[in-house]
C-alpha cells in the first residue's frame, strides 16, 4: 500500500523560480524516508506539497488516495486529520499555554477532553516538556519550541508524520531522543517523512534516503 505518490511534479513560484522539476516518487505505508539536500534544494517545498500547504504547478501529488491539486479547500482539514506536521515556522499559539497548544489537534476533532489531556501530557513527557505545561510558548527557547511542535504533531497519533528539520534547533541528546521517538512511531506503522541535514540521525535510524538537488530527485 502506498501513502504518497508524486508523478512528474513541477512547482514554480511567481517570478519564474522553479522549486521542483519533474519529481516522481512513491512512499509506501509505514516507510521512514529522509529527504536530504542542500539549503534551497526543494526539500521544504516537497514536504509542503505532501501536506497540502502548497499545490503543484503541474503533475500530481496523491496522499492517502487524495489528489492534492484537485482537492477543494474545505477538504484539506479532513485530509490533515491523519497528518502530524512539524514545520520550521512552528505556528504556535503564543496566547495559550504549552498544554493548550498540544491539545489543539484533539480539540479540533472533538476528542474527549479528559482522555485528550492524558494524551497531551504523555506527548509533553516524551519530549521533556511536561514540567512546562503551564508556561506560554514565548518563554521557551528555540529548541523547546521545536519539541513543543513535535509533541503537538504526535498527540493525535497520526498515520503520516511530515517534519521539516525537526532536530535543527536541538542539542545532540535531544535530537537522538526525538529520533528514537520517530522510530517508535514508525515501528507501529506510522509513515515518517523528514526533510533534514542531520546525517547523524540518518545513520542512527537507517531510513530510506531521497536526495534532492536543485529541485530534482537524484537518488
Amino acid at each position: 500500500m502506498t501513502d504518497i505518490v508524486l508523478s512528474k511534479v513541477y512547482k514554480r513560484y511567481a517570478g519564474g523560480h522553479e522549486a521542483l522539476a519533474d519529481v516522481t516518487l512513491n512512499i509506501a505505508t509505514g516507510e521512514m524516508v529522509f529527504i536530504t539536500g542542500h539549503s534551497g534544494a526543494g526539500k521544504s517545498t516537497l514536504l509542503k506539497l505532501m501536506a497540502a500547504i502548497e499545490r503543484p504547478t503541474s503533475g500530481s501529488v496523491i496522499v492517502n488516495g487524495q489528489n492534492i491539486g484537485a482537492l477543494r479547500a474545505r477538504g484539506i482539514p479532513f485530509l490533515r486529520r491523519n497528518f502530524g506536521l512539524v514545520f520550521q515556522d512552528h505556528k504556535l499559539l503564543f496566547d495559550r499555554s504549552v498544554f493548550d497548544n498540544v491539545m489543539l489537534p484533539l480539540d479540533i476533532t472533538g476528542f474527549d477532553r479528559r482522555e485528550g489531556a492524558g494524551r497531551a501530557r504523555a506527548a509533553l513527557d516524551k519530549v521533556g516538556l511536561l514540567h512546562k505545561e503551564k508556561a506560554r510558548p514565548i518563554t521557551l527557547s528555540g529548541g523547546e519550541q521545536q519539541r513543543l511542535c513535535i509533541a503537538r504533531a504526535i498527540v493525535h497519533r497520526p498515520s503520516i508524520l511530515l517534519a521539516d528539520e525537526p532536530t535543527g534547533n536541538l542539542d545532540a541528546d535531544y535530537a537522538a531522543g526525538i529520533g528514537d521517538l520517530f522510530r517508535d512511531f514508525n515501528q507501529v506503522g506510522v509513515t515518517i517523512v523528514l526533510a533534514t541535514h542531520d546525517m547523524q540521525l540518518a545513520a542512527r535510524l537507517q531510513p530510506r534516503l531521497i536526495e534532492v538537488r536543485s529541485g530534482r530527485v537524484v537518488s
